[in-house]
């Protein structure tokens, strides 16, 4: 007979009950592990999926118990504008219009129109859809968006605008003015009149470009508008404004001292920087050093009151987090712009190769899921969808010729945010009160 304890039962018994209601010391220790090693993430629910074999019911468990613990501190980037998730709580009085150029990408106008879909679920846009008709109805067809996009209609969030042949991604930009009624033309058109209040495109830059300066007219004082991008920093919360990354190859001094007030403007009122510390791309701190272009246009930064200059910027310092706005001529800009979108991947191929095999691989590798999938959507292009073009008299938001539906939706989260703080009403004081710059710098 098993011996007993004073209290009734045997020891054996007493033990069995023990194991049942005491959590399992290998599911304590990896959550006391993941708690420690990922303060703040996302749930481990989907890293969990890729465990196998005896090992997954264990991780299942360690990551729902993190996950309860964890999911207060998950930030979700969209949750402001969405007042919610799924779109739920967003008031349809409070939708701003936004136009969009269904035939600009490599890919329109069918995974453009399916951003679109997404974004009006989540964003509080109403989107102005300009589009050539039959090509439209074929990708309307093909991808089965025939009852989302019908529904959205009926719900007022999307209008169908027809459009003419539009601007082909190999063409030269001053197409636009021959092909008057291009989907890039029609869309600016309706931000002019006041039907949009921004605009975004995934077509041909050059040609967006065009459109936006020939339609939308440039702010007083600016003599070349600029492409900024957003780029991430090794700070989760903040990131740095980086323009010309590709609207002017050759810049002159004073047009880069106008890009510094642009981004300034920018950063203070959409990112919410109280005094962004703007900086110039250049090859050394020291205001002696870089080429002409850089020697010439230190000065105009450095004696200029109405932004804070901190000074040259080296390649390694544009994430640093050190500069909130970065400068630099069209050419470099767009290199770094390129660089960075490789670096994501590259990244990801990197730690894949270097993580441990066989099953405690497994495990491990499932906890790190979340953190690598957090690291490629902070250095993936297609979530941040789009750069901005500052300079012209309205808010137009650039995407990459190869965006879909989730390049898309960041896009027009970038519009919208741009449209709703008002920038464009201090971009136009700082044209009337810059309005000698172009004749004064240089």
């Amino acid at each position: 007979m098993p011996p007993k304890d004073p209290e009734g039962g045997s020891r054996d018994s007493r033990r069995l009950i023990s194991q049942r209601t005491k959590p399992n010391r290998t599911i304590r220790r990896l959550v006391i592990w993941y708690r420690r090693n990922a303060a703040v993430t996302s749930l481990v629910g989907t890293a969990t999926a890729t465990a196998s074999g005896a090992a997954s019911g264990a991780v299942s468990v360690a990551g729902s118990m993190a996950g309860s613990v964890l999911q207060p501190l998950v930030f979700d980037p969209l949750r402001r504008l969405q007042q919610g998730s799924g779109g739920i709580g967003i008031d349809d009085r409070g939708r701003l219009w936004v136009a969009v150029d269904g035939m600009g990408g490599d890919h329109a106008p069918g995974p453009i129109l399916e951003g679109c879909l997404r974004a009006v679920s989540l964003l509080p846009l109403r989107i102005r859809f300009v589009a050539e008709p039959e090509p439209l109805r074929r990708a309307v067809a093909a991808m089965g968006l025939t009852q989302a996009l019908d529904e959205a209609v009926e719900r007022g969030l999307i209008q169908l605008v027809p459009s003419g042949p539009s601007v082909g991604m190999n063409e030269e930009a001053t197409v636009v003015r021959r092909k008057r009624d291009a989907s890039i033309n029609l869309a600016m058109d309706l931000v002019k009149r006041g039907e949009a209040t921004a605009v975004y495109s995934a077509g041909n830059s050059g040609a967006v470009m065009a459109a936006a300066i020939f339609r939308l007219g440039r702010l007083a004082g600016i003599d070349r508008p600029a492409i900024g991008a957003l780029f991430p920093t090794k700070d989760p919360s903040q990131q740095v404004l980086v323009l010309d990354v590709g609207a002017n190859m050759d810049c002159k001094p004073e047009w880069l001292h106008q890009f510094a007030l642009l981004g300034n403007i920018y950063s203070r009122d959409v990112l919410q920087v109280r005094r962004p510390r703007v900086g110039l791309v250049n090859i050394g701190e020291e205001e002696c050093k870089g080429n002409d272009l850089c020697l010439r246009t230190h000065p105009l930064l450095a004696g200029d009151e109405r932004f804070v200059f901190a000074g040259n910027c080296e390649g390694r310092d544009i994430l640093s987090g050190d500069f909130d706005v970065v400068v630099c001529d069209g050419f470099t800009g767009n290199v770094l712009l390129k660089f960075l979108e490789s670096v994501g991947s590259v990244l990801l191929d990197v730690l894949r190769a270097e993580l441990p095999r066989g099953r405690r691989g497994k495990v491990g590798s499932a906890f790190l899921r979340s953190n690598l999938v957090r690291i490629k959507k902070r250095l993936d292009h297609a979530e941040h969808g789009g750069a901005l073009l500052l300079g012209v008299d309205g808010v137009c938001v650039i995407g990459h010729g190869s965006s879909r539906a989730l390049s898309v939706v960041s896009a027009l989260r970038l519009a919208h945010s741009a449209a709703s703080h008002g920038v464009m009403d201090d971009l136009h004081a700082l044209g009337e009160g810059s309005a000698g710059v172009a004749t004064t710098c240089g």
